[in-house]
């Protein structure tokens, strides 16, 4: 008998055999699909992607000209405030050395006059005149 089951095994062995080459030979042919499907997905990807890298490589070259430029009119601004600083202070030193210092000039000039005025008006008095002032400043009782 044990013919006949011999034959039984080697008959299932046969049948899972097939089985499983069938299975592997799905499992291939599955793994291929996917595989293509992968390869029309990354094309497809990088021929949405290439033009958005395109688009972010030009703005970021737009963005270092802006950044060129700006740096160039700070620069610019920088030298004109300095030139106006400058200018000012050059204005300034001319108005003290033009206008301030005769006006001050002149003001110890009027100050020279008014005091001789004082000293003339002082010599005008007479001693008679200072001292009844002195007379009266002694009767005062305050």
């Amino acid at each position: 008998m044990s013919g006949g089951w011999d034959s039984v095994f080697l008959g299932a062995i046969a049948v899972a055999t097939l089985l499983m080459a069938g299975i592997q030979v799905g499992a291939i042919v599955a793994a291929v699909r996917v595989a293509k499907r992968l390869d029309v997905l990354a094309h497809q990807v990088e021929h949405e992607v290439r033009p958005l890298i395109a688009q972010a490589t030009e703005l970021a070259e737009q963005a270092r000209r802006s950044m060129a430029l700006a740096n160039q009119q700070v620069e610019r601004i920088d030298r004109m405030m300095a030139d106006v600083t400058m200018r000012v202070t050059e204005t300034v030193e001319i108005l003290q050395r033009s206008v301030i210092a005769p006006i001050r000039e002149g003001s110890a000039v009027i100050a020279g006059i008014k005091a001789g005025f004082d000293a003339l008006r002082s010599l005008r008095r007479s001693p008679a005149r200072s001292r009844r002032a002195e007379d009266e400043d002694a009767l005062f009782i305050g």
